[in-house]
Order: C-alpha cells, then structure tokens, then sequence
C-alpha cells in the first residue's frame, strides 16, 4: 500500500513540476490572447448578431402568414352576428381566421436593407480581424519587454560574476600588501551596487511577466513564464522597402482602412433607404375568415310546402363553412407630406456619407504618419543598435587594458571600477537597443502584413 502512494505522490509532483516548467512562446502567447480574450467574444457575438439582422432582410423579401381565433361570451342586448338582428340572450362565438400579406414595392428598401445587411457583415469581421490585429501586437510588445529584461538580467548576473571574481584576487592582493585596503573597499561598493542592479533588474522582469499575463488574462502569476531563448537581430529586408511602398501595401491588406471603406459603404447604403421613403409602395393581401355563434339562425326547409322557412342552428363544423369567407386586394401608399421627417433623413444621411469619407481619409493620413515614423524610428534604431555594439567592444578592450594595470597595481581601484561601470552600461545599452531595435522591425513588418513572429 504504502508502495502505490510513494507512486501516485510522485506522479503528482512529476506533473506539477511539468506544469510550472512551461515556458510560453510567442505563438502561444498570441494564439492564447486571441482565443480568450473577453473584448473578442464579444465582437464575435456582434458578428452571430448582424448575421440574424442579414437573416431579417432576406425575411422582408417573404409573405408574412398569420393565423387568429377569438372567443366570446354576451349576455343581455348584442347583435347576433349571422343575421346582424338584435337579441337579448347569451351568446358563445367563435371567430377565426387567416391572414396573408406580401410587399409588392416600397422604393426598392428591401433590397437595399438586405445589401446593407450583407456590407455590415463583412464591416464586422473586419472589425474582430482589426481587434485581433491589435491584440497580437499588444502582446508582441509586451513578450519583447520580457524578454529584453530578461537578458538585461543576465548581462547584469555576468557582470557580478566577474566582479565577484576581481574582489576575489583583490582581497589576496590586499592581504599581501600589494595594494591599499581602500582599493578593496571601492570594487566592494561596486559589488554591492550590481547586487542592486540584479534585484531592480528581477523586478522588471516579475513585473514585465505579469503583464504579460494579465494581457492574457491568466491568473496564475507564479506559474506563468515565457521562454528563456534569447533572440538575436532577426534578418529582413523590410527597410529595403519605401515608406510608400509599405504605406501601399498597408492599404491593401489593413483590417482598419477596410473597416473604415465598409462604413463607407454602409453610409451610402442608409441614403438609399432614405431616398425609398420618397417613392410610393405596393402591398397585396389575401383573408380568410370564418365564424360560429350559438345562436346562429340560418333558414331551412318549411314544414309544410308552401309555408315559411323554419330557422335552425347549424352544428359548430357546419357554421365554419357556412359563415366563411374571403376578402384580398392592393394596397397602395403613396407618401405626400410627413412633416419634414423624410427629407430631414434623407439629409442626415447624405452628412453621413461625408463624415465616413473625412473618416477614412483621417485614417489613411495617420496611417502614413505612423508608417514613416516607424520607418524613422527603425532606422535610427539599428543605427543606435550598431553604434552601441560598438562602444560595448571599445570599452571592453579599455577595461581588459585596465584591469591588465591594475592587477599588477599600476591603476588603483576608483579608476578600475569607472572602467568597470563603464562597460555595465555599454552592455546594458546594447540590449536595450537590440530589443527597441527588434521593437521597431516588428512594427514595420506589421504594417508591411507579416506575421508577428520572433524567427
């Protein structure tokens, strides 16, 4: 017995050590967020909302069929409803009937409720491409910053490390009497101060990772984290490209700019209906009707020949055949004055189109503002990236140079730790400038419709 327990407790802690050990990818990460974010389900049930109003549109263009019964008691003065004579008893009646009726006409409405319906469909899933859009980069950026922290931690770990290890010679030194105590007192300090670097530098990342997380909206912060890989400067050639060229291509593919075509469309698409209520419409209709009544008098055959006919109550099923009938015809309305209320929508309309014309022009220029200032800031960004790998090598070499001195103490420790602190920061600069440099690839490719990837 106590064999199987052993067992299942370690099954159980092999599985939840598999479970804290995952590591989140970026695909996976985008994927998640699409799939549970709350602002998407709810567009998506927008989108299932407009498919029912294209699904009304289409029923405006069917016969509309009813069916009504009625039944009713009188007692005291009433008028019997198959002779139309007045009496003075209680009456039970039955009154049913059926009821027909189609639009032959009404200025072409119907039809262009129906393509408006169809317009605001593929407007709607334009909308939910554009929040997905939106939530793939948020997320994307948010991954980077991980990341970026990440391996500012690692620089800044490495760092201590070879501090750790100077301190280590430096104290040998100190207790031979090479060099001062004060010398060993200042890479102490410089110690101290990258061990403060490490835990600022930890919480960035603890804070970067939740943020992720809540963007995802997994609760579970403690056994949440992203992939520990790091990413080198990924090859593209997508500033070979114009900021026109890819301000062309945006155009051809952005889910914002065919949302905002769409409105366009649906603007044009109410004017029409507005300008419907000008024209006249046509309407045909067919009734069926039949009633009973307990009191119901119909003349039947006379008792003797010649004499008067003597009056009877059919039997209910009798009655509904007899007392049927039918009625059906055309109805025209033609519309002559309705207080302004046409006109006046008709001219709300026409100002709707403009304003989604305006809209969309406004989208298109900023559009190209944010393209060329990402195509800037790409540029500069690789060229603060190169200039900072640069610098990182040069103060490296400065600081072998120096620590070459200083060990055999030709260099005290205030000047070898400047060096020092130097090349921290010339290394810290490098990874901000690779992931802001990264940063800003991915926006272009973005706006150029390549898929957010870290390949």
């Amino acid at each position: 017995m106590k064999y199987y327990i052993s067992m299942l407790l370690l099954l159980f802690a092999i599985t939840l050590t598999t479970a804290q050990a995952k590591k989140w990818t970026l695909q996976e990460c985008v994927e998640y967020a699409v799939e549970n974010n709350l602002t998407v389900a709810q567009f998506e049930l927008d989108l299932e909302t407009v498919m029912i109003d294209k699904s009304d549109a289409i029923g405006d263009f069917l016969p509309s069929l009813n069916a009504n019964t009625s039944y009713s008691s009188n007692t005291g003065f009433s008028i019997n409803p198959t002779n139309n004579l007045p009496t003075n008893i209680t009456q039970n009646n039955v009154n049913a009937g059926i009821t027909t009726a189609v639009t032959l006409f009404d200025g072409l409405r119907n039809i262009h409720r129906l393509n408006r319906a169809k317009i605001n469909a593929i407007a709607n899933q334009y909308r939910l491409d554009d929040l997905k859009d939106d939530i793939r980069l948020q997320v994307a950026i948010a991954y980077l910053n991980i990341l970026s922290n990440k391996e500012s931690l690692n620089v800044a770990k490495a760092q201590y490390k070879a501090t750790e290890q100077d301190l280590s010679r430096l104290k040998e030194l100190v207790a031979s009497g090479v060099v001062p105590r004060g010398d060993l007192l200042d890479v102490e300090a410089t110690a101290r101060t990258q061990q403060q670097q490490i835990v600022n530098t930890e919480g960035n990342v603890r804070i970067s990772t939740i943020g992720l997380a809540q963007l995802l909206q997994i609760g579970d912060y403690e056994n949440f984290d992203v992939s520990d890989e790091t990413f080198d400067v990924p090859v593209t050639d997508i500033l070979n490209n114009s900021p026109s060229t890819i301000f062309a291509k945006a155009l051809e593919f952005r889910n914002d700019i065919k949302l905002s075509e769409s409105n366009i469309e649906l603007a044009e698409k109410d004017l029409a209906i507005s300008k419907g209520a000008l024209m006249p419409t046509i309407g045909a209709f067919f009734n069926y009707n039949t009633r009973y009544s307990d009191v119901g008098q119909i003349p039947g055959p006379p008792i003797t020949e010649g004499g008067p006919p003597v009056f009877f109550t059919p039997s209910f099923i009798d009655q509904l055949w007899i007392f049927d009938g039918i009625s059906y015809g055309v109805q025209l309305n033609v519309p002559i004055f309705n207080g302004f209320s046409v006109r006046n929508g008709i001219e709300r309309s026409e100002i709707a189109v403009e304003q989604r014309k305006l809209q969309l022009e406004q989208q298109k220029l900023d559009l190209e503002n944010e393209i060329n200032q990402a195509y800037v800031n790409a540029n500069v960004s690789f060229e603060s990236y190169e200039a900072a790998e640069k610098t990182v090598e040069a103060r490296r070499l400065a600081y072998q140079y120096a620590k070459e001195r200083f060990d055999v103490g030709l260099l005290n420790a205030f000047d070898f730790t400047q060096t020092q602190a130097r090349v921290d920061n010339a290394e810290a600069e490098v990874v901000r400038t690779k992931y802001d440099y990264i940063f800003r690839l991915k926006i272009l490719e973005f706006y150029f419709g390549i898929p957010m990837t870290l390949n």
